[in-house]
């Protein structure tokens, strides 16, 4: 059944994908998006987890960290994923398993939040896996990279190469959900911080550093701040790199 929906192409490039990655790089991001799932759950006790599409199990390793869920679980698409998450040994992680993308092996409302970070723009049936997940679970943490912009469709091979087939606005992923019966209970925009850029810049692009840089990175980000703060929530969506939302399961499609 793996083999019709996700060709074997396609789950070749997953598993490879893992494989001599930068793990600094990506810990750094992860921990923003851990951060961005905390912030979101604010005020709700979730136990039992399970992260779909948990890659190399970056994000589960600063939530196990802070010991924010009491039993967490892990499915993904490449083998490389599912053993770098099991040689973490994580303590409150019960279980980790691979999975062909859509049909995920657990019972009926069995899960007491799924979470899908930065999984849904790699998705080619969308709907599908929405479906699936409100099987399992009532409630639904999704974040996205807000990559549409303007001329998007000019850099189709950057997004590709990233695996990115699908691009979203924070309007465009409420639309979304909500259409397939998901209440947004709370949301948060995110902005590339300071740090994360600084990074980018000076590690992987291996930029030389300079006081300069610096300070241009750090006022572009102030100034951005400001402007949303005067502005309110239509430009601070302009602004947004990533989206964050706690879903709840109220019902099915309806379209008339």
């Amino acid at each position: 059944m793996a083999e019709e929906i996700v060709s074997a192409d396609v789950k070749n490039a997953y598993d490879e994908f893992y494989l001599g990655r930068d793990e600094q790089w990506r810990m750094l991001g992860a921990r923003y998006k851990a951060k961005n799932i905390i912030d979101v759950t604010r005020g709700h006790d979730f136990k039992k987890v399970l992260e779909v599409g948990a890659g190399d199990g970056s994000i589960l390793r600063h939530l196990s960290a802070w010991s924010t869920f009491p039993e967490m679980h892990a499915l993904e698409i490449s083998q490389s994923g599912v053993d770098q998450i099991k040689a973490l040994g994580l303590k409150n992680l019960s279980s980790v398993n691979i999975f062909d993308g859509y049909h995920i092996p657990f019972k009926d409302n069995e899960i007491d939040l799924v979470i899908l970070s930065h999984v849904l723009e790699h998705v080619e049936f969308e709907r599908m896996l929405l479906r699936e997940i409100k099987r399992v679970s009532k409630y639904l943490i999704i974040e996205v990279p807000c990559d549409y912009r303007y001329g998007v469709d000019k850099r189709m091979k950057h997004f590709l190469n990233y695996g990115h087939i699908n691009m979203y606005t924070p309007s465009s992923l409420r639309f979304l959900v909500q259409s397939e019966g998901f209440e947004v209970l709370s949301d948060k925009i995110s902005m590339i911080e300071p740090e994360v850029t600084k990074f980018n810049t000076f590690v992987n692009q291996k930029k030389a550093k300079s006081l300069l840089t610096i300070l241009r990175i750090d006022l572009e980000f102030l100034v951005k701040k400001f402007i949303i703060r005067i502005s309110g929530k239509k430009r601070h969506e302009s602004f947004a790199n990533a989206y964050t939302a706690l879903l709840r399961n109220q019902g099915d499609l309806d379209i008339f």
